[in-house]
């Protein structure tokens, strides 16, 4: 997919009037208690379409490479671990079991994985096959994607992105844009692709996501051992998963804090 800037899609947005600021609490606090509330500038309709756009055009591109679901045991076992998330997603959000949640694998060399709004998950194989993971370490992996979608982590970086260049460059400076029917997938599959979501952000995907994983019946410990083979991947060279992400090492020792509050919810599912 071609990438537009970001100022002008921004200020194409701008132009068409889609933004608004509102303070939102997108999901209740569970037992680890996440419960910071949240600044958009963009809504959720809009994201959503976006999303729906650049999730379709990686899938057409797969597609196209022949690189797409050709693994249909590795798809099955993705798909298996990825519903069981989904069936724990209403105690942070009630409407999230009913999103039209997709699962789909791609394979490639790369250490990767990522959930689009709205439930749009697409696993890179090179992280099960070169990290060699259990399904509880998968699921990891999942339920921190899964937790970005629900706390709209996107949306909100893309509100950020909104506001940051609006102060800092004003509408003017690029009027005239007409990429507006395009403009929010790019938007989207920038945040995606390039850039960074913020410490607080990656934090809060970690700890739903332990929550998310022990109600599904995937032991939290293992958030534990996949960061560890993610740090030793490290010393390799950063994997893409791992450059927009904290050090595996401060990762570690969060989890370390928040497993007593959710080892009590896996063990009352075994």
């Amino acid at each position: 997919m071609q990438r537009t800037s970001l100022l002008a899609i921004i200020v194409t947005s701008t132009l068409l009037g889609i933004a608004a600021c509102e303070t939102v609490k997108t999901t209740s606090g569970g037992a680890v208690g996440v419960d910071r509330t949240q600044r958009m500038m963009v809504s959720n309709e809009i994201i959503e379409a976006g999303a729906a756009q650049a999730y379709e055009a990686e899938l057409k591109a797969a597609r196209d490479k022949g690189v797409l679901n050709t693994d249909k045991s590795q798809l099955a076992r993705v798909t298996t671990i990825a519903k069981r998330l989904v069936a724990a997603t209403p105690t942070f959000r009630a409407d999230a079991s009913q999103w039209n949640w997709q699962f789909n694998v791609q394979k490639t060399d790369d250490l990767n994985a990522y959930c689009m709004p709205g439930g749009r998950i697409m696993v890179y194989s090179g992280l099960i096959d070169k990290l060699d993971l259990t399904d509880a370490e998968l699921a990891t992996v999942l339920a921190h994607e899964v937790a970005h979608a629900l706390r709209e982590h996107t949306r909100e970086r893309v509100s950020r992105a909104y506001g940051q260049q609006l102060v800092l460059s004003g509408v003017a400076a690029v009027a005239g844009v007409s990429e507006a029917t395009a403009s929010m997938a790019n938007m989207v599959a920038e945040v995606t692709f390039q850039l960074p979501f913020g410490r607080e952000q990656e934090s809060e995907a970690d700890t739903i996501g332990l929550e998310l994983m022990a109600r599904a019946g995937y032991d939290p410990r293992a958030a534990l051992t996949l960061w560890k083979k993610m740090g030793a991947q490290e010393r390799g060279g950063t994997p893409k998963f791992l450059s927009t992400h904290p050090e595996p090492g401060d990762r570690i020792k969060q989890i370390e804090k928040n497993l007593p509050r959710v080892l009590p919810l896996y063990s009352k599912k075994n």
